[in-house]
């Protein structure tokens, strides 16, 4: 016998139908927040406080950290054994692991941390001096409003436009006038204009940051070459004689911050062999070199007709350790991924001007990411979930 036709047949609501035909973001990469640590030192630091063996053990390798020196490269490192019994009692903490954030509040207190464990990671199988920094990479878009230019003569240099585009940006254009005051002539007082230097490279956006410091120039321009060259305002950043670069590193060392940059400049713009190819992309290797303005390893552009960067010091007067000072000038006059990084970023920002930006801020993102090969297609994983959606609700229907 044939069964009743359901009197009250289930049907899909209407929102949920429209849910259906809504494509979901699943596509799109989350952008990590700026204080989001998987283990930050200072939290490592509270975790070991409510330890006594580890908030003693601590305690003894941060007195150890002051009297043992930071060897340099061709140094070995020599560490008292009351030191080594210390840093073994951490060897199961997190402050092993722990790492710091360049834009994260309490940096400086996150690096001393990170600075005094360091004598405990560096003893045994561990490697020495490995960035701090977490190694993250954010995928932001290109976004700046490129049609405010349109008040600027149309043969106007690049490093003019970018530097318009920092003065139309309240937050570019009052970081840069505080280092401007800073750094200017007779107010100049070296150590606040390599604080203010920090806060711009620090707190400005990146594309307003790199604009201002990579902006590509006309060999025949010395114009625009010796306003690329100014950024860093070397008359009062940069020392007035030029130090022995050993030394140089040796008072970088000293400094937590300075030291933690250095460390991160070598991690990620290092050459890995003789062809020169490089540990990480270019994103990282520009974004560490930037990291090292403001401070005692302050590079700058050489002349106001090429590219090539060096530190402000010399290798005279070295003796035996002449062949180590060269190495260390040439690993950023001669550093093959750091020449490459500056070189493609350069031709990146020609391409922003090479065609008429009469739109808003949205033809920028639109140009970047034009190339359907060059980023994963959203829609993809969205038809999927919308699929597996519909599946799942037909079978409760």
């Amino acid at each position: 016998m044939a069964s009743p036709p359901n009197p009250n047949p289930r049907t899909l609501p209407p929102v949920l139908l429209l849910l259906l035909l809504v494509p979901l973001p699943l596509g799109a990469d989350p952008l990590p927040t700026e204080g989001r640590l998987v283990n930050s030192c200072i939290q490592a630091r509270r975790k070991c406080q409510v330890d006594p063996i580890c908030n003693a053990a601590y305690h003894h390798l941060n007195s150890c950290t002051s009297s043992v020196s930071t060897p340099s490269p061709a140094q070995e490192l020599l560490v008292p054994e009351e030191c080594r019994e210390a840093a073994q009692h951490l060897r199961n903490s997190s402050l092993m692991s722990c790492t710091c954030h360049r834009r994260m509040k309490n940096q400086v207190a996150c690096l001393d941390i990170y600075w005094t464990v360091h004598l405990a990671r560096s003893l045994g199988d561990f490697e020495l001096d490995v960035s701090p920094y977490e190694d993250t990479v954010t995928r932001k878009p290109w976004k700046m409003n490129l049609s405010k230019l349109n008040m600027l003569k149309p043969d106007s240099d690049l490093c003019f436009k970018f530097a318009m585009l920092c003065t139309l940006n309240d937050k570019c254009d009052r970081l840069r006038k505080a280092y401007g005051e800073a750094c200017s002539g007779s107010r100049c007082q070296r150590p606040t204009c390599l604080g203010q230097l920090r806060a711009f490279f620090e707190k400005a956006s990146e594309p307003h940051a790199q604009g201002l410091l990579l902006c590509p120039c006309a060999p025949a321009d010395q114009g625009c070459g010796q306003r690329r060259r100014n950024t860093i305002a070397p008359s009062c950043a940069l020392p007035s004689e030029a130090p022995n670069c050993l030394e140089l590193r040796r008072v970088c060392l000293s400094e937590p911050l300075c030291r933690s940059r250095l460390v991160d400049f070598q991690t990620h713009c290092h050459p890995l062999d003789i062809l020169g190819t490089c540990a990480t992309e270019h994103s990282r290797c520009l974004r560490a070199y930037m990291g090292l303005i403001g401070t005692a390893m302050t590079p700058n552009f050489v002349s106001n007709i090429n590219t090539s960067i060096a530190l402000s010091c010399t290798c005279r007067g070295s003796g035996n350790l002449q062949d180590e000072c060269e190495q260390l000038e040439e690993s950023f006059s001669h550093n093959p991924c750091l020449m490459e990084a500056i070189a493609a970023k350069m031709r990146f920002h020609s391409q922003l001007f090479s065609q008429d930006w009469a739109d808003s801020t949205f033809s920028v993102m639109e140009h970047q990411n034009k190339n359907p090969a060059l980023r994963p297609q959203p829609w993809v994983p969205s038809l999927f979930s919308c699929t597996l959606s519909l599946i799942l609700l037909l079978s409760l229907w």
